[in-house]
């Protein structure tokens, strides 16, 4: 057990095409992870691993997961060998019990790009173990800040938790984008939908406002577009959930990529 917690964090991971060098959000990333304190595991929920129930992995070695299609042979070449961290995945499972949230252990999935397209950045030796946390799309909001709540403990441990997702992700329209360019990331200025969603999330975040950011479908401007589905919402309420009541919020605007995938990185530091 180390003195303090860490913050949890937020990282909108975007296009597979992050994963490589040139990637704009790279140098952040690399950024972020120096100012941090070094973690001794990272715990991620991703957006790219749903279950009916919460599942948390395993591995003593995950795999990493190419779980995509028509991305050039760059990213296939890529593995992150990070060590899995199974001590403290059976620690996040003993929590989920003692809270009365049914969870299961999964051995055998590997690392998605939800995890490593970030971690190859911030952690390039992949020497911190690593760690997955799905997602339950069909239990809604409130239930991923009650899980991150329940695994807030973890922070206080040495984990570094993050949600990997999209603060905006509308993949119709960026694939519409994409097909009048290469598919390289492309920062343009938000759509309007899209910079008056993430300002209404921030506002919600700042104040603290558990029941907006519960009903976000029905209360945010242009939801439904922002996020036709909510998979890659959720994982932000895990961290937020996880950093304890009323964190301080800090933003990272990385751009927008195709002017509807908001890039937004946010770090949530525990109230004093």
């Amino acid at each position: 057990m180390r003195p303090g917690r860490l913050p949890t964090l937020f990282v909108s991971h975007g296009s597979p095409m992050h994963g490589l060098r040139a990637s704009p959000a790279a140098p952040a990333w690399a950024a972020l992870a120096r100012d941090l304190p070094r973690p001794d595991a990272v715990l991620i929920a991703t957006a790219h691993w749903e279950t009916e129930l919460p599942m948390v992995g395993t591995a003593q070695r995950p795999q990493t997961s190419h779980d995509f299609r028509r991305f050039p042979a760059a990213l296939e070449r890529i593995r992150y060998p990070a060590p899995g961290a199974p001590a403290f995945a059976q620690r996040a499972l003993a929590l989920l019990a003692e809270a009365g949230l049914p969870a299961s252990a999964n051995g055998c999935r590997g690392l998605d790009h939800g995890t490593w397209v970030p971690l190859v950045h911030m952690y390039p030796q992949a020497d911190v173990p690593v760690f997955q946390l799905s997602i339950q799309a069909a239990l809604g909001a409130s239930h991923h800040l009650r899980l991150g709540a329940v695994l807030a403990a973890l922070a206080g441990e040495g984990v570094l938790i993050i949600g990997s997702g999209a603060m905006t992700h509308n993949l119709a329209e960026w694939e519409r984008f994409v097909q009048d360019h290469d598919l390289q990331p492309s920062l343009q200025p938000p759509l309007p939908y899209v910079q008056a969603f993430r300002a209404f999330i921030e506002d919600a975040l700042r104040r603290g406002d558990l029941e907006t950011l519960s009903n976000y479908r029905e209360r945010a401007p242009q939801a439904r577009r922002a996020h036709p589905t909510d998979e890659h919402f959720l994982p932000l309420l895990v961290a937020y959930g996880a950093a304890g009541v009323r964190p301080e919020v800090e933003r990272i605007d990385l751009g927008v990529d195709a002017g509807v995938i908001s890039m937004e990185t946010y770090l949530f530091h525990p109230s004093p």
